[in-house]
């Protein structure tokens, strides 16, 4: 058996959705707080002074604190359900095809959240491993169980996961830095959808 990796955003997606559902599920009386208490740490992000791999679970934090789980699932259903295939990528839906009449075993691997990742995987019959929200007492603590799935968590996540020994070949699917500790796994690698090799995994 083979396995396919694929990062999210911006691979499967053609924009990022991380950020889109952060106002999607936030209520309007939530969000003029929401963007005071955030502001510093956007700007700090803006300013290349705050990598992604950080920002995602501060940001998180803000506007995820003390929220009902029911609530915010309604909105990452509706999310999942009505914004998602707009902003698909159709050469990463015809991959994904691809793969699974093949037989393959499929992973999304994000830093999306299992909120909205979760229906949309399931909806297509894939399986996922993703930044997932702390549940305490019924509500949202805001806090990540296993930290933001980027970078080396990725790695870890997968391992932790799969026995990559198992497959005989791994493709990898990714579009920025955060993927290239995934793509290192991969016997065939795609950057941006243009195959790579090991020499050329230093991508800035």
């Amino acid at each position: 058996m083979n396995l396919a990796l694929f990062d999210f955003d911006g691979t499967i997606t053609n924009q990022d959705t991380y950020t889109k559902f952060l106002f999607y599920a936030t209520p309007k009386h939530r969000v003029i707080a929401t963007l005071i208490l955030a502001s510093p740490i956007i700007i700090l992000y803006k300013l290349g002074l705050l990598k992604a791999s950080r920002t995602r679970p501060a940001l998180s934090r803000i506007v995820f604190w003390n929220r009902r789980e029911p609530e915010v699932l309604k909105s990452a259903k509706e999310f999942a359900t009505h914004y998602l295939p707009s902003v698909m990528r159709e050469e990463a839906l015809a991959k994904i095809k691809w793969h699974k009449e093949r037989g393959d075993e499929i992973y999304v691997v994000s830093a999306s959240l299992n909120s909205y990742l979760s229906f949309w995987c399931k909806a297509l019959g894939i399986k996922f491993i993703c930044s997932e929200l702390e549940l305490k007492n019924n509500k949202l603590t805001g806090r990540y169980v296993s930290g933001d799935c980027s970078l080396d968590n990725k790695v870890k996540a997968i391992k932790s996961t799969l026995d990559l020994s198992a497959f005989e070949t791994i493709f990898a699917y990714g579009d920025t830095e955060e993927d290239v500790p995934m793509l290192a796994l991969a016997h065939e690698k795609y950057f941006r959808w243009q195959r790579i090799s090991s020499a050329k995994l230093h991508i800035k």
